[in-house]
């Protein structure tokens, strides 16, 4: 597979999971704000902005409504809903002859979509369940329609890679404020753990799990090592090696050796990962290193597949 064509679907997929993630993510803070009051309503939407990746969202850089409308609807921030989606879009429209047709039709219905929302940050609820339900859409159209050959094992590395990444991020930015319960009341912390879980689409899953009782410690142990929970990290990391070992076999190059090798070490990191050990050595810590690890795993993809010198192609 051309270079180019692996860099377009990757980063397709990649940016449709940060548009899904933070349409998730939003929708819930802006729940949350119903029932929690006003108080600190700019505390709570620098925290969002962090949790998303959001640069320069410090307490005191950003008010509601400004950093709320970035995450939404400023194309010029990489990490809002419609920078997404329009960077979703062009990077399909790059590869249009290896997508189906049924495929490019969704994204961009999706993008005209985002283009005609209203700006209005409160009543964003239907926009924020249209860009979910649209990804949601675009993910079962690609398994249906598109070979699952090595584009598309591309799609499922970047779907994959952003996916825990971002939860990664969003539970070390609750864990970092609410793990200390002396510093909010009791209702208040309560909320924003069922909160966590919502924003990971994860609550039914912990109940059904660990019944209703919420713990953080459980809630880490869930998000982080569950072995077939969709959005926890030791699944989408488990479900990035799994592709990233069958483009290896697909493209039958010796240089994948070494992105498969990372991709395993992390693996292995939660694989072998328990709780309580990682809870008595600093999930902050724990996590950091996780974020690493994926930095590690894109830039070995990235040199293996898509960025290599003419030379590596050569001795491949």
């Amino acid at each position: 597979m051309l270079s180019r064509v692996a860099d377009s679907l990757y980063w397709m997929s990649r940016y449709l999971e940060r548009a899904e993630h933070a349409a998730r993510v939003i929708n819930i803070q802006l729940n949350l704000m119903l029932e929690r009051g006003s108080q600190s309503e700019d505390l709570d939407w620098a925290r969002v902005g962090r949790s998303l990746g959001m640069e320069g969202s410090g307490d005191d850089d950003w008010n509601t409504e400004s950093l709320a409308q970035s995450l939404l609807h400023d194309a010029s921030n990489r990490s809002s809903i419609v920078a997404s989606i329009v960077n979703a879009r062009e990077n399909a429209r790059q590869v249009r002859e290896q997508i189906s047709s049924e495929m490019w039709e969704q994204l961009n219905r999706l993008f005209h979509a985002v283009r005609r929302s209203s700006p209005e940050v409160w009543d964003a609820r239907d926009f924020l369940q249209s860009i979910k339900e649209g990804a949601h859409l675009f993910q079962g159209i690609t398994d249906s329609t598109m070979t699952h050959g090595e584009g598309w094992q591309f799609i499922q590395a970047g779907r994959y890679l952003e996916r825990a990444v971002a939860v990664s991020t969003l539970v070390g930015a609750h864990f970092r404020e609410f793990h200390q319960p002396a510093q909010a009341g009791a209702e208040r912390v309560y909320l924003e753990w069922i909160g966590l879980l919502r924003s990971c689409t994860a609550f039914e899953a912990y109940c059904k799990a660990y019944t209703a009782d919420v713990k953080p410690e459980r809630i880490a142990e869930f998000l982080v090592l569950h072995p077939s929970f969709p959005h926890s990290i030791r699944f989408s990391v488990e479900a990035l090696e799994a592709a990233i070992m069958e483009i290896g076999r697909e493209a039958g190059s010796r240089r994948a050796v070494r992105v498969e090798r990372i991709a395993g070490r992390l693996r292995a990191t939660l694989g072998f990962g328990q709780i309580d050990e990682i809870m008595g050595g600093g999930l902050e810590t724990y996590l950091a290193e996780l974020l690493r690890q994926c930095g590690q795993v894109h830039s070995a993809l990235y040199q293996t597949y898509i960025s290599y010198p003419i030379e590596a192609a050569l001795e491949a």
